[in-house]
């Protein structure tokens, strides 16, 4: 599997993802700028990358420029046709402002910024980005957002839950869902979703931010081995919180 990073005006994380997937990772990665029209040879056997940042300043709404910019017309292709789409931060608010995934990011609750470490519950393993996630284990990695807090519907969430999801809920070292754990307010305590297809993800925390050793805990890895492993059949357990 090869990897696209796509570069808006106001990414600061695609450096970063460019480290973890080329460096660490040992993969071939494709820097797509955003005025893009084509994603550069890169097929539905690859993945596309839309890394944090603030991109066009996070005017009107978090990811709602972003969303109409040339490239993120090829990325939809790409999505539709069954390739793996992977939001990080505001690469997760763009996703939702593009329609290729339910829900919005708002304000955090007490309207703040946010920058610290977080727990993590994995709801279901049956993802291309959690099949690698030993069962039970909470994880670890940082948050840095302002709107993350993730907002749906009554149905919309009821249709979440039915559809397996839900990847990732905030929780406690105990790994248990609290009023304390929801660092952000998000509905549901959710952290990260993927669409009906399971094909599209999308989650606030920066798991390229914590995938080396170096950086004291290499929990972020794990996503990414589950990635470039998604062939292989996944467990589809869920361990709703």
């Amino acid at each position: 599997m090869k990897f696209g990073v796509v570069v808006f005006p106001g990414s600061n994380c695609d450096h970063d993802m460019e480290h973890v997937l080329g460096t660490v990772m040992g993969a071939e990665v494709t820097m797509l700028w955003h005025k893009d029209t084509s994603l550069h040879g890169l097929t539905t056997e690859d993945c596309i990358v839309l890394p944090g940042g603030f991109s066009y300043g996070d005017y009107l709404r978090a990811g709602a420029l972003a969303r109409f910019s040339p490239v993120m017309k090829s990325v939809i292709r790409h999505a539709e046709g069954g390739g793996y789409v992977f939001g990080i931060c505001n690469g997760f608010q763009i996703l939702c402002e593009a329609g290729l995934l339910p829900g919005v990011l708002m304000r955090n609750a007490g309207q703040k910024f946010i920058s610290k470490m977080v727990n993590l519950w994995t709801v279901t393993h049956d993802t291309a980005i959690s099949s690698r996630i030993p069962h039970g284990k909470v994880i670890n990695m940082p948050i840095a957002h302002a709107d993350g807090r993730y907002v749906i519907s009554p149905e919309g969430l009821d249709s979440l839950f039915e559809n397996n999801q839900v990847i990732f809920q905030y929780c406690n070292a105990e790994g248990d869902c609290t009023p304390e754990s929801n660092i952000n307010g998000s509905t549901d305590h959710i952290a990260g979703i993927c669409n009906a297809g399971r094909n599209v993800f999308g989650m606030m925390p920066h798991p390229e931010r914590m995938a080396e050793y170096d950086l004291g805990c290499n929990d972020g890895k794990l996503l990414f081995d589950s990635l470039l492993e998604s062939r292989v059949e996944v467990d589809a357990t869920v361990l709703v919180k």
